[in-house]
């Protein structure tokens, strides 16, 4: 990468990851700047610079600069290499926060993406392992990546974590298939589970009580499974989650998650989490909002062809409009939004025209 291209410029820590991931898969640097300027603690945290690093790793000739404050850091991207890696993640949050951007450069890269990350496998705020694997592996599995695995070895809960995740990539596409989901599927089942480490089994239980007692109105079938963990792999603290997933019969799945708090019950967690889904559904279409980020990207550097997402009025939120901003800085190209004729509820049509992405890596392979 030519480091006499001009970068990119933001300023902010919002959209951390995805401004690298973007810059990272269009080869244009970027520069962060203002990052908590106006912070007690001001600049890039631990775990931004352990993704700093992380990205380092996954490729070939990047080169970072970071200020004496921290508060600015310029990026020049190199080639996406993968191969096989292993990563150490601060407690302080989830696995899931490294492994959600590697989703988006793992099938460019030059090697198949084989890393080992070790750490807190689910957290508040936070993509977990089960949502990550049942939510957004599926959503790649439209767009051609179709060998892609996670596989939890060990559960690590916070503060303390100790666990381990591995991440298995295999498929290597030069383009993404272009997608058109115009529209919205219906849901044939509702899948789950419910872990807990280094606490009573029947934690798992109440927690599949209480959720299948919200969602047996849906009329769907219901099967949510209990995932224990007891001895060494079970981390180093007690805890407990539960992931719930609504498939539907064309492929595509909406899921929510969480995992107990401080005072929170098994009963608690179980109950809001069978409702977070049920409000998920009702402003998803074809993806939720957590999955539509994913989506949005790899549309864009898709073929030079034209693709089509339906979403809801509810999924444009202030975060979608950043994404929408970004991308246009840094691809040049728009998303358009236009309305479903004759459509009660407002449903848009999001057309993006692919940039003709290729992946370069694959071709020195």
């Amino acid at each position: 990468m030519s480091t006499k291209a001009k970068p990119s410029v933001f300023q902010g820590p919002r959209n951390f990851r995805l401004r690298l991931v973007l810059s990272t898969l269009s080869g244009k640097p970027i520069r962060i700047e203002k990052i908590r300027s106006d912070d007690l603690n001001p600049g890039l945290r631990d775990h931004e610079v352990s993704f700093l690093r992380l990205l380092e790793t996954v490729t070939n000739g990047s080169r970072i600069e970071i200020s004496y404050t921290g508060t600015t850091i310029v990026y020049y991207p190199g080639l996406i290499t993968g191969g096989a890696l292993s990563h150490d993640c601060p407690d302080n949050v989830s696995v899931g926060y490294f492994i959600e951007p590697m989703l988006y450069l793992a099938p460019f890269s030059k090697k198949k993406f084989q890393i080992k990350f070790k750490g807190t496998t689910g957290m508040k705020g936070y993509a977990g392992v089960e949502g990550i694997r049942w939510g957004l592996l599926p959503v790649m599995e439209k767009f051609g990546v179709r060998e892609a695995a996670l596989h939890t070895i060990k559960r690590g809960c916070p503060p303390n974590g100790g666990g381990e995740v591995h991440l298995v990539v295999d498929s290597l596409l030069s383009q993404p298939l272009t997608m058109h989901a115009t529209e919205t599927p219906k849901v044939s089942a509702i899948r789950g589970v419910a872990f807990c480490a280094r606490v009573s089994p029947s934690m798992a239980n109440r927690m599949i009580d209480a959720a299948r007692a919200v969602l047996k109105e849906t009329g769907c079938e219901v099967n949510i499974t209990a995932d224990v963990w007891r001895g060494e792999n079970s981390g180093k603290s007690p805890g407990f989650g539960i992931t719930l997933v609504a498939e539907t019969k064309k492929g595509w799945r909406c899921f929510s998650e969480d995992v107990g708090g401080a005072g929170e019950t098994p009963e608690d967690i179980g109950e809001r989490v069978a409702y977070q889904l049920l409000e998920e559904l009702e402003k998803a279409r074809v993806v939720s909002r957590n999955q539509l980020n994913l989506a949005l990207v790899y549309m864009v550097i898709g073929k030079e062809d034209l693709g089509r997402l339906r979403i809801s009025k509810e999924q444009i939120d202030e975060e979608f409009i950043w994404t929408l901003r970004d991308i246009k800085e840094i691809f040049g190209t728009e998303v358009h939004l236009a309305p479903v004729e004759d459509d009660e509820a407002g449903d848009l049509i999001a057309t993006v025209k692919g940039v003709g992405f290729t992946n370069t890596s694959k071709k020195i392979a």
